[in-house]
């Protein structure tokens, strides 16, 4: 709701389709994991939850100014996604500091839920990109892959990922743990990759940004095109994947 309903990728004319804005970056590690060329893609999805004609009766266009009982029984008000934040928990970073213009205060927030696009009621906003969609893709080898993006999810902004073998199964939580389980042994094991701590201001995807320009850095001061794993010529084939994707989408 934040980003993609009442944020800056809600509408296309403005911005992207949702595959693109969010997910580009799933699309390229599935085709990074693959090694093979993708051959056939399809994909389905539309904006089925965040829309006018979900909205409730009697629902005001801004949370501030709904009634109570709606409001109470509505997980997507701004008022608990940002009010509550700053006055419960003092929370004053992401996402309350988007929405303001400013130093983050009570005062503030609700001067940006009254007067500005994150106060709107999530069944009022001019959003009009997808709120699901899957995407399908078979590689030259005979593999397939399948990708589910969702907006409704306990997890905000977590991947979840799980890749079948012919000898076993990986599965991660989006988080720090990867299982393995070996269908020989029919046992799981627990890996736990070691946590590069770095202190920069680049802390944003897991530090991975601060890690994309040291690396990009490196090999220009080197150089050295090997430091590069992954190019410009592999983010545009899978850039491409994208595309195709949302055209199969749409020609349904």
């Amino acid at each position: 709701a934040h980003s993609y309903v009442r944020g800056n990728w809600r509408n296309e004319e403005t911005s992207s389709f949702s595959l693109l804005a969010k997910s580009c970056h799933d699309i390229d590690i599935l085709n990074y994991f693959m090694q093979q060329k993708c051959t056939q893609i399809s994909s389905m999805g539309n904006l089925f939850h965040f829309k006018k004609e979900n909205k409730p009766e009697s629902a005001a266009d801004r949370c501030i100014d709904c009634p109570k009982d709606i409001e109470d029984q509505c997980p997507y008000s701004a008022k608990k996604i940002y009010l509550e934040l700053i006055k419960t928990y003092e929370h004053t970073g992401w996402p309350v500091n988007v929405i303001c213009d400013g130093e983050v205060t009570v005062e503030n927030v609700e001067k940006a839920l009254e007067d500005g696009p994150y106060g709107r009621c999530v069944y009022s906003c001019d959003n009009n990109v997808v709120d699901n969609q899957i995407v399908n893709l078979q590689f030259e080898n005979g593999s397939t892959a399948s990708f589910s993006m969702i907006a409704c999810t306990k997890d905000l902004c977590v991947r979840k990922t799980r890749i079948f073998g012919t000898r076993g199964e990986l599965e991660c939580d989006g988080e720090y743990e990867i299982k393995h389980f070996d269908f020989l042994t029919q046992k799981t094991i627990v890996i736990k990759p070691d946590i590069i701590n770095v202190k920069t201001s680049m802390n944003n995807h897991g530090c991975g940004d601060y890690f994309i320009m040291r690396d990009f850095v490196t090999a220009v001061v080197n150089n050295n095109q090997d430091i590069i794993i992954s190019g410009p010529r592999e983010a545009l084939e899978s850039h491409l994947l994208v595309f195709e994707a949302e055209e199969s989408r749409k020609d349904k």
